[in-house]
């Protein structure tokens, strides 16, 4: 084949190629808009959930007729939402279910929705019954969060109307119930794993920095998702470290690469508030440093509301070695800048931060990289043992040092292989739930406002749940007990995880951690 018939084949492949993408692009957004609803007749089992329920109204056995107060009407069509299905277990006790990440049925963990239709003082028990993880912060404290259109603050549920148990009767799966009573009919009530950060509201973050006209503040696009929603590149720096010519010291930060780790979006908000203030520290930083900052690295998972895959069903942590332009476009950008920068003699990339939530650990910590020669790897443990001594939620305790196989493709250990000894890598994990100070051990959970406010994870007092009424499970069983089938549907439903067989059975074990420098 000559050069001009290589080159025409070539063409029209790519034509090709991009016909089918903006195909499945478009078809993709459409099953986002009408996303698939089930009753519980139609699904034979936990792994057929295709989509988020829309205004599913739950009525019961036997009902005709229109919907009456009381009879619960379950939403998640919505940015970030997820609910994929909802089965009535009795008139107060429903089951449900997660509706797994696009393309990929592994990953069920986040939930966002909303019930309405409520009666005033109407108590129900919601069971989330298809977590494909076993450990979990709800052992240890963690409860869902609720708002309502009248109180429009998320909150916490107070944990004593959250147990966590495995459950016979769906597979010995872990299963999370919470207790909650409706007080107000004319609410809508929403509930969420963790506090949700959807795509639009980073948006409008950005576009109030950008309305400040800060000299020192420069946003532009770095690519684009499949869904083509914006891969933002945010440059905090002084002017003069941008003129032709000049050298940069550069600190590279992303975030959200998960995209049900909504925490990873606080702190870096967190972090771009203090970077961009007037605080002594943030101009002195600015003088001499250049921030690159990509905030969500995983636009498309985020606002479909999966915990950590792409709209594609990848796990983009895991595609750093290769990523393609196609299939990882905005991990593609991200790596394809870095490499730039590294070839650039004037460029010296001195730190890569990749900001994530851990699910069943408590406090901020990090990961780092192992490396044979022993003075670099005594040097990289320095940056978590200072943040250790300057953050009260900071664990250097929690802190590891590894290079699991499993970890090849993730951005620390791609870029500790890439960068010279001048370099120092790291992944911040922030735990989705609370910290415990050291010498105690109370957990202090976090809230939005310590972790925007803050540059790191930070110092906040538990949200208050008083506005809504207490409820526990215990106080159900009244109510339950004038149904002629038993009170509860899960046995193992008694009281706290922690009192029964593996209710803590498995709980986590400390990180493995060696130190590898001596103690300060």
């Amino acid at each position: 084949m000559n050069s001009s018939s290589w080159k025409c084949t070539l063409r029209a492949s790519t034509q090709k190629f991009e016909m089918i993408s903006s195909v499945f692009v478009s078809t993709s957004e459409e099953m986002t808009r009408n996303s698939i609803t089930f009753h519980c007749n139609d699904m034979g089992n936990d792994d057929a959930i295709g989509g988020n329920v829309s205004k599913y109204i739950v009525l019961p056995t036997g009902y005709c007729g229109q919907p009456k107060k009381g009879h619960l009407i379950f939403d998640a069509c919505f940015e970030s939402g997820n609910l994929g299905r909802v089965d009535q277990v009795s008139e107060f006790e429903y089951d449900l279910f997660i509706r797994p990440d696009t393309c990929n049925p592994r990953f069920r963990v986040w939930f966002n929705f909303t019930v309405e239709n409520v009666k005033e003082s109407q108590r129900v028990i919601f069971n989330i019954v298809n977590f494909s993880k076993t450990k979990s912060l709800y052992r240890d404290g963690m409860a869902p969060m609720v708002k309502s259109t009248s109180r429009p603050k998320w909150q916490r549920l107070p944990p004593k109307n959250v147990y966590y148990y495995r459950c016979p009767d769906h597979r010995k799966n872990y299963v999370m119930s919470f207790a909650f009573c409706f007080d107000r009919e004319e609410d809508i009530y929403q509930f969420a794993y963790c506090y949700p950060y959807t795509y639009t509201r980073f948006q409008h973050y950005l576009d109030s920095l950008q309305k400040r006209n800060m000299d020192y503040f420069f946003r532009e696009q770095l690519g684009q998702s499949v869904q083509q929603r914006k891969l933002d590149l945010l440059t905090i720096t002084s002017p003069d470290n941008l003129r032709e010519g000049a050298e940069q010291k550069v600190v590279f930060i992303t975030g959200r690469v998960h995209p049900g780790e909504t925490p990873s979006s606080f702190v870096c908000q967190g972090i771009i508030d203090f970077l961009v203030s007037q605080h002594p520290i943030a101009r002195v930083l600015r003088e001499y440093l250049v921030f690159k900052i990509a905030p969500m690295l995983n636009p498309d998972g985020v606002y479909l509301g999966n915990y950590r895959c792409s709209l594609m069903g990848f796990d983009l942590n895991r595609h750093w070695l290769d990523p393609s332009p196609w299939v990882h476009p905005t991990l593609h950008g991200v790596k394809q800048l870095i490499v730039q920068m590294y070839n650039d003699p004037k460029t010296s990339l001195e730190f890569y931060i990749d900001i994530h939530a851990h699910s069943t650990m408590m406090n901020g910590f990090m990961y780092g990289n192992i490396f044979e020669d022993e003075e670099r790897f005594q040097r990289q443990a320095i940056f978590p043992k200072l943040l250790c001594q300057n953050a009260e939620d900071f664990s250097y305790s929690s802190t590891s040092f590894n290079r699991d196989a499993v970890k090849a493709g993730t951005g620390r250990r791609f870029l500790g292989g890439l960068l010279d000894h001048t370099s120092y890598c790291y992944t911040l994990e922030v735990s989705f739930y609370s910290y415990i100070i050291s010498g105690t051990t109370a957990a202090v959970p976090y809230t939005e406002e310590a972790c925007i406010l803050s540059p790191h994870p930070a110092l906040g007092q538990p949200s208050s749940s008083r506005e809504y009424p207490s409820l526990t499970v215990r106080e159900l069983g009244p109510q339950l007990r004038k149904e002629k089938s038993p009170p509860y549907k899960h046995p193992l439903l008694r009281g706290p995880a922690s009192n029964y067989p593996n209710g803590k059975g498995d709980k986590k074990s400390s990180v493995n951690h060696k130190d590898p420098s001596t103690p300060f």
